[in-house]
């Protein structure tokens, strides 16, 4: 019988993150529950769960659903709709999402869509350090105030960026907002020191997709808010920085961050943070699950191109990726950045959905000639790693040297073509020649290419071929 008992006791607590009970109201406080998610990446499994948590807290408490910015890029479902990203807005209105901040890969579709996404939206998107200028996307609020029962809550919105090195702007593609101007949070934040007060709120949060770091350096520097929830690094944050409660969710939409708060006088009495795991909630919206189901329905991605003789991390992935651009475009050495491999590789039959998980961003293809000297001082002054393919790369101190495939040191004057997508030209065009020649491939087409015409299974378990230059040759 005790045993029962416990067991019982562990169900109800495994459970309560999936279900909410009423609270007890004491007289002159008042409730509040924040739900949020961040770099959602167009992951649409869980919008069902959260849709049934959302409406029974809305039963008992007042409610704000708020998200930290990345909706876009990472489901072939969502990148693929002919309406690019319309199913994640779609379930985030029916969901009833309040608030959102703008994130580095919600540009990643480019300008028209990302003006017609923000259109469709049923929700605020806040963002203090942009200006959108005459692209056509609407402007977003610096900041914006929600009133829930008598309560004002603030959300102020930053970006993160640190796209390029010569220029301020978000980690994206930099031809998707030409015309848009950035500035960095630090240069923003002196004017909201007062924000609170102005807009009379009972609660100044800052919705952030800078990054956990950007939260707990803007947390030291700038102790104004009541909290930051975040986003950008796919972090699992509960932490307090300079007093101030800083929290992030995770990624893809594998939890839901729940913030329950007491406030009095336009503070904050008690706050209760609790991460769910949406995967364990039974519970669902049965009409937005069925939604979910029908933009799920795309039999043309399930094709299968290839078969995997193991589970491959997105280390081995890479050396895939490398191969099969050496090899379809015919180049003596081929690079993808590390940000460019999203995803891992299954064992057993590989279909075109995991290869744009893999390459989701629709990178086209790049054919560079470029000598060893050039190379080795790109490889060094991008500040980023990369896997590759066609040569053997490693650091000596401070020296760069790439060998050939028999382990033969290359001369500074050696000519090479090198295959990479237009994404690194674009950002790192200082310290690369400028003789590129686009291709028609994307990344990913190259790789469905490659795996079609590929004999044999796929098996890279062996394979560590990834290169970041180290300052003074410290590992």
């Amino acid at each position: 019988m005790k045993y029962l008992f416990r067991l019982l006791l562990a169900a109800s607590i495994i459970l309560s993150g999936c279900s909410n009970q009423p609270k007890e109201k004491e007289a002159g406080i008042k409730h509040l529950t924040i739900f949020f998610v961040n770099d959602v990446h167009g992951e649409l499994k869980n919008f069902a769960r959260i849709g049934h948590i959302v409406e029974l807290a809305r039963k008992e408490t007042n409610v704000i659903v708020a998200c930290s910015g990345d909706i876009f890029s990472g489901n072939p479902v969502v990148d693929h709709y002919p309406e690019k990203g319309y199913p994640v807005i779609d379930l985030m209105n029916r969901v009833g999402f309040d608030i959102m901040a703008v994130g580095n890969h919600d540009f990643d579709y480019g300008q028209p869509v990302l003006a017609d996404r923000m259109k469709q939206s049923e929700f605020e998107w806040v963002c203090a350090n942009v200006d959108m200028g005459n692209t056509g996307i609407p402007e977003p609020l610096e900041f914006s105030t929600l009133s829930v029962d008598g309560l004002k809550v603030t959300f102020l919105g930053l970006i993160e960026t640190g796209g390029k090195a010569n220029a301020t702007i978000p980690s994206t593609h930099p031809q998707k907002v030409e015309g848009i101007i950035f500035q960095n949070a630090e240069q923003v934040m002196p004017k909201y020191e007062h924000l609170k007060e102005q807009e009379r709120s009972d609660l100044f949060i800052l919705l952030s997709h800078l990054g956990h770091e950007g939260d707990f350096h803007l947390a030291t520097l700038y102790p104004w808010f009541d909290m930051i929830i975040g986003g950008h690094s796919h972090r699992r944050i509960d932490t307090t920085i300079n007093h101030i409660p800083v929290f992030q969710a995770g990624s893809k939409l594998n939890y839901l961050g729940k913030i329950e708060l007491t406030i009095m006088n336009r503070k904050v009495k008690t706050e209760d943070f609790e991460l769910i795991d949406l995967d364990t909630c039974s519970g669902y919206d049965p009409e937005i699950s069925n939604l979910v189901d029908a933009y799920q329905e795309w039999p043309g991605l399930n094709e299968v191109i290839g078969f995997s003789a193991a589970f491959h991390n997105p280390y081995h992935v890479g050396c895939l990726v490398t191969d099969a651009f050496r090899s379809e475009l015919n180049v003596d050495i081929a690079l993808q950045n590390k940000g460019g491999v999203r995803s891992y590789l299954d064992k057993g039959d590989i279909t075109k959905e995991e290869i744009f998980r893999i390459a989701p961003f629709n990178n086209r293809m790049v054919i560079v000639e470029i000598t060893v000297a050039e190379l080795r001082h790109f490889l060094k002054k991008s500040a980023t790693g990369f896997y590759y393919s066609g040569v053997r790369i490693r650091q000596a101190g401070d020296l760069i040297q790439l060998l050939d495939q028999q382990g033969k040191v290359l001369k500074d004057s050696t000519r090479l073509t090198l295959a990479i997508n237009d994404y690194i030209t674009a950002v790192h065009e200082s310290i690369l020649p400028g003789n590129g020649v686009i291709q028609p491939q994307t990344d990913a087409e190259v790789m469905i290419s490659f795996l079609t015409r590929m004999d044999g299974k796929v098996d890279y378990t062996g394979c560590d071929r990834f290169f970041r230059y180290q300052e003074s040759g410290i590992r």
